[in-house]
């Protein structure tokens, strides 16, 4: 799918309107965040954060790492 973005001027910032129907399929409303991504390809945009994805994996190293002793610690 290919979508034609116009930008506009906006006070000192350029802006853009999405259809709606991309804005559904994103899942995002007024309000929430959009994150651009540098790939290899080019510009990703996406609502997750990449910074949370990165982090939620460091927790499941480490959660794994000391499975037991928070299984312990939730015993109590």
């Amino acid at each position: 799918m290919s979508v034609q973005l116009k930008l506009r001027r906006t006070g000192n910032s350029l802006s853009t309107t999405w259809p709606k129907d991309l804005l559904a399929r994103l899942n995002v409303k007024e309000g929430d965040r959009l994150y651009a991504v540098e790939t290899k390809h080019g510009v990703l945009v996406t609502p997750y954060d990449p910074q949370f994805e990165q982090t939620m994996d460091n927790a499941d190293r480490v959660l794994s790492r000391f499975k037991n002793a928070y299984k312990e610690l939730a015993n109590r």
